[in-house]
């Protein structure tokens, strides 16, 4: 069943189309993915499928009821509530049924009290009790609270209580997101979700959405991985109209060339016989027959059906000034902020061509190391040396350097009529197309520019001259999929050297030579191969890990520890000598074995106890209090049987 049909939109503004004629159907449990150049109508499709635009003709039919959620890129949130009330806010109805039942078990607690349990008042709070009661349970249930704490946690919200108005926009949109997530709308909209996302985060989004998720999806993103992760079709809007593919992003790309190739035989076969057609007519007497009239009207349309304009593309290009053998040395370095170690003794040599991706959580220093490799920030250990020839380039992730008062023209030019490019000079009209600024554009103030477009902005600048370190912060970051494809054909055709910290996996599997990975409390580790390869080998350090903890927790009767050095090699002549025996049980340990039975039942039937008030509450049940001991208890348990495990395997 259809939870969306639009026929026939049309919508302009004032200039060329940007909806002409389009048809979009989004069916239940169905997600679509829509992509398309910045500019080229994206958002206000969505606006229209989603009521909150509408369109210039056309018609928009949404099935009746259903409810649709929206996560815009700037969303409107209450900065008093906390992030937890504002998830809670999204379960419009179970929130609504959840007050009822506080305020009909408050209600019942006084009537009790002033009338007794046999009153009319106390039986009429009891009945609005049960009512509530059962709303809850049919909306999601008394669990939904934790499910909205889950969601918080999987997208890095850890304080649940603290202010929205004190949070960065980061954190604002992944409310937003876990708000959205949390109302399980019929259809759900989301505009590029994955921006100021970790890769843990984005893919923790993917695995809800595809394994939680039932509703219909829409799905604007520049994300190139989540998009072939999650969409079951893809949506292409070019030249005002749309263009519909089964599949991911891989599968797009396959069915786009075909299209393109379809489109490109059909344009030969006109223009052949157009030639044909104004050849005979240069041949021909002027007076005509009915027949050769028809001829002369079908050569017209012919002629008429030329295609449009072609799509325009950004071409970027870097030129590498002369460079030593050695770009960079890290050795030992310590990078620190107030409280915490960033970085600990790092060691790390770069050399000509290598392609760095840096990826870790939000706030784990990537940038602040970017910032201490290029002088801006004094090492807190260790040092720093940079090549005796190395010229970097750098793009911050704020996009510094650009003077949002000044012009385009200003910002990469300052106020001449050319800039150069390697050895030649270039005019600022004709390089500023090369990053799609028409030349009615390249005198509007940064300022009023779009996010993708001032990351253009910031590219024409750094691109000018010669570099041979180019060092970009977040460069994907607004910027539609075929800038970034040229941006990644940019580093790969580019001589020089790259350090690139992005959350973009797809980015990094095509562009990455190596990966440095944050890792938590200052580890930062280096891999050789992109983000995929990189996955594989942690995975396969972390099972070898998992296996010698479990060597030694079983050699030495001691808690898994991550071990430090190598074991010293036996004595020759005698494989034994050096080996670790068991350690037997102490007493105190033997008396912590034999109580440690029936503390686990008692945990056991303790946590059984919270999760039947949670199932049937009491009146006055205090839900929040429950749930922390609840979630306490099961921890504890899990802690006691563990360390059951431990010393039962050293028992005789």
């Amino acid at each position: 069943m259809p939870i969306v049909d639009a026929r026939d939109l049309h919508k302009s503004f004032g200039g060329d189309p940007l909806l002409d004629g389009v048809d979009l159907t989004i069916k239940r449990g169905e997600r679509v993915a829509l992509v398309g150049l910045n500019g080229s109508g994206k958002s206000t499709l969505t606006r229209i499928l989603c009521g909150l635009d509408t369109p210039d003709d056309g018609t928009v039919t949404r099935r009746r009821g259903a409810r649709v959620a929206v996560l815009e890129q700037v969303p409107d949130l209450p900065h008093s509530a906390s992030a937890r009330q504002v998830v809670l806010s999204g379960l419009e109805q179970w929130a609504s049924a959840r007050e009822r039942f506080d305020t009909a078990s408050a209600a019942l607690e006084a009537a009790i009290a002033a009338h007794g349990s046999e009153s009319e008042a106390a039986g009429s709070a009891l009945a609005e009790q049960g009512a509530a009661s059962a709303d809850v349970e049919r909306l999601g249930g008394w669990e939904v609270g934790h499910h909205a704490e889950a969601l918080l946690d999987g997208l890095a919200i850890r304080d649940a209580d603290r202010a929205v108005g004190t949070m960065s926009g980061g954190e604002q949109r992944r409310v937003a997101l876990a708000r959205a997530l949390a109302s399980a709308p019929d259809l759900l909209v989301l505009d590029e979700p994955t921006n100021h996302l970790d890769i843990d985060s984005i893919e923790w989004l993917e695995r809800y959405i595809v394994s939680s998720f039932d509703g219909a999806l829409l799905l604007v993103t520049h994300d190139r991985a989540f998009l072939d992760a999650v969409a079951h079709r893809t949506i292409e809007i070019e030249g005002a109209k749309l263009y519909s593919y089964d599949g991911g992003y891989e599968s797009y790309l396959e069915g786009r060339a075909r299209r393109l190739e379809h489109e490109a035989r059909a344009e030969a076969n006109r223009q052949r016989f157009v030639a044909r057609e104004l050849e005979w007519l240069r041949r021909q007497p002027k007076a005509r027959t009915g027949k050769q009239k028809a001829r002369i009207k079908r050569a017209e349309a012919a002629i008429s059906n030329a295609p449009g304009p072609a799509t325009r593309a950004v071409a970027l290009g870097a030129q590498v000034t002369r460079q030593g053998k050695t770009i960079l040395e890290l050795a030992d370095l310590r990078v620190e902020v107030p409280g915490r170690c960033l970085v600990n003794k790092l060691t790390l040599r770069m050399t000509r061509g290598q392609r760095v991706g840096i990826i870790g959580p939000n706030g784990c220093g990537k940038s602040t190391l970017l910032r201490t490799i290029l002088g801006e920030r004094a090492p807190d250990g260790g040092s720093v040396r940079l090549g005796k020839n190395t010229a970097p380039a750098y793009l911050s992730q704020t996009r510094e350097g650009l003077d949002e008062a000044k012009s385009v023209r200003d910002n990469v030019a300052d106020d001449r009529d050319h800039v150069i490019v390697g050895d030649a000079a270039i005019g600022v009209h004709g390089y500023l197309a090369r990053f799609l600024f028409a030349p009615d554009r390249i005198d509007q103030p940064v300022g009023a520019l779009s996010g993708g477009e001032r990351t253009r902005v910031a590219l024409a600048r750094l691109l000018v001259g010669r570099s041979n370190l180019v060092v970009l912060d977040e460069p994907t970051n607004d910027l539609d999929v075929p800038t970034i494809s040229a941006l990644e054909q940019m580093l790969l055709d580019y001589g020089g050297t790259a350090l690139i910290v992005t959350h973009d996996r797809w980015f990094l599997d095509r562009v990455a030579t190596h990966i440095l990975s944050f890792e938590g409390d200052g580890a930062v580790v280096a891999y050789a191969g992109n983000y995929s390869t990189m996955r594989v080998l942690r995975a396969e350090a972390e099972r070898r890990r998992a296996e010698e903890l479990l060597e030694l927790a079983a050699l030495r009767g001691e808690p898994a520890q991550p071990p430090r050095a190598a074991p010293a090699a036996a004595p020759k002549g005698n494989p034994d000598a050096g080996a670790a025996k068991p350690k037997k049980l102490s007493y105190n340990e033997q008396r912590e074995l034999e109580g440690l039975e029936p503390a686990i039942e008692t945990a056991e039937a303790r946590v059984a106890e919270l999760e039947a008030m949670l199932a049937n509450p009491a009146p006055g049940t205090d839900f929040a209090a429950v749930g922390r001991e609840l979630d306490e208890t099961r921890a504890e348990a899990e802690r006691l049987v563990e360390r059951w495990a431990e010393l039962a395997e050293r028992a005789p």
